[in-house]
C-alpha cells in the first residue's frame, strides 16, 4: 500500500497516511483537528536508481562518496580501505626559492671540497646510512629546507 499526503484546510497541517489505492482520493480525517483533509501531490519525492549495484538518488551526478568526500570513481583493487587516491593525494615536494637553492649548492660544493681535503690528508671519513659522507665543513651551517621547518 502506498503512502499519500493530505492537507487539512482548517489547521494548515500536512500529514501522510498509508492507504490502499482504492481509498486514496477519499478525504482523510486530520490527526490534529479531526476534520476532513483532501489529498495533495507529494511535497517530497524519494526516487532512486541502481548503478553499479548501489542505489543512487535521482538526479545522479555520476559521482561516488568516500568517507564524506565526493570522488569521481570508487576504489578498485588493492589499497587501504580508508585512503582514496583522489582524497589522500601525496603532498608535493617543496620547491626551493632561487636563493635557498644557491645556498644548498654552495654547501654541497664546500662539503665536497672539505671531503676531498680530508681524503688528501689521509683522514678517515665516516659515511651515513644514505652513503653520503657524514661530515660538515667547519664554520658552515647546513642550509634549512622548507621540509625542515
Amino acid at each position: 500500500m502506498p503512502i499519500y499526503e493530505y492537507l487539512c484546510q482548517n489547521c494548515n497541517g500536512i500529514f501522510e497516511k498509508l492507504r490502499s489505492v482504492r481509498e486514496s482520493s477519499e478525504p482523510m480525517p486530520c490527526p490534529v483537528c479531526d476534520r476532513d483533509a483532501n489529498r495533495i501531490m507529494p511535497t517530497s519525492i524519494n526516487a532512486f536508481t541502481m548503478r553499479d549495484g548501489i542505489p543512487r538518488s535521482i538526479p545522479d551526478r555520476g559521482t561516488y562518496w568516500h568517507l564524506g568526500h565526493e570522488v569521481s570513481k570508487p576504489i578498485t583493487g588493492e589499497g587501504v580501505a580508508w585512503e582514496h587516491p583522489e582524497v589522500n593525494k601525496p603532498k608535493p615536494e617543496p620547491v626551493l626559492a632561487k636563493g635557498d637553492q644557491d645556498d644548498k649548492d654552495e654547501f654541497a660544493r664546500l662539503k665536497g671540497k672539505f671531503v676531498q681535503d680530508l681524503r688528501d690528508s689521509g683522514e678517515v671519513i665516516a659515511y651515513g646510512k644514505n652513503g653520503e659522507p657524514a661530515v660538515s665543513p667547519p664554520g658552515v651551517a647546513e642550509p634549512r629546507t622548507p621540509s625542515d621547518v
